[in-house]
């Protein structure tokens, strides 16, 4: 373990002063700072940003922090700083973006069957704000109930966490030092970097495409993960390949 850079060392203060404060601020926190879907009226502009802070519980941010301390800080040094923050931030805003975009894709058709089956939107809207306040379905006659798990599903859940930042992170590491071995917890045996990582994603690509977990809790945003790995790659592949591995 090498001595921490200066932006991960921010971040790392930044995201856990957010999470002790918002123990104190409880949903209220979660209201103002966490991405809400759009249409929910919750929604706010700066969660785009505010949600890379917010974190689900002690293991949510342990593991986010660590990796962000483990990859952050030896990438930083060998990009710049100012590199760094641009890569952590334009992935974290990725990964919103993506799984904004995915949300969509189950809501709009959930909300349009709703629609068909002769429901009037104000009605419609009207139980989704009953279930965010109540976290239950009301369901409608003639129309399934998976139909209204997946519109209301879309609506009232929450996006917290720095996963697609650190993605981005993850995946630019792998492009910077693709054959660096690494070794997984009480796995003695090392991996190269562009393998371990990359499998990684792989994992996350199968589970947001199928909606089985392998890893981590059913509620995963993998999408978000997805998108910030992708921008990650992208970013640090365009600046290797043009920069000529100068990156300050």
């Amino acid at each position: 373990m090498g001595r921490i850079s200066e932006t991960v060392k921010i971040l790392l203060i930044a995201n856990i002063l957010f999470f002790v404060g918002s123990q104190f601020l409880g949903d209220y926190a979660v209201k103002m700072l966490a991405l809400w879907f759009p249409e929910n009226a919750n929604f706010g502009i700066w969660q785009l940003v505010t949600h890379m802070f917010m974190h689900g519980g002690i293991s949510h941010i342990f593991f986010n922090m660590f990796a962000l301390y483990m990859f952050g800080s030896v990438l930083e040094q060998s990009i710049g700083k100012n590199r760094f923050i641009f890569l952590y931030f334009s992935a974290g805003l990725a990964a919103a973006g993506l799984q904004i975009l995915f949300t969509y894709l189950k809501f709009n058709p959930a909300y349009q069957n709703l629609i068909d089956a002769g429901i009037d939107p104000g009605t419609i809207y009207q139980s989704l704000g009953r279930a965010v306040q109540s976290n239950q379905y009301q369901f409608f006659p003639g129309v399934s109930q998976d139909t209204v798990m997946q519109l209301t599903d879309a609506y009232v859940t929450p996006m917290v966490g720095a996963s697609g930042a650190i993605f981005g992170v993850l995946a630019a590491f792998a492009v910077v030092y693709p054959n660096l071995p690494l070794y997984i917890m009480f796995i003695p045996i090392p991996i190269k970097a562009k393998y371990l990582i990359g499998g990684y994603f792989l994992i996350n690509v199968y589970s947001a495409i199928t909606g089985a977990t392998i890893l981590g809790p059913s509620n995963t945003a993998y999408w978000a993960h997805i998108g910030g790995a992708v921008i990650g790659f992208i970013t640090m592949w365009y600046w290797k390949k043009n920069q000529f591995n100068r990156w300050n």
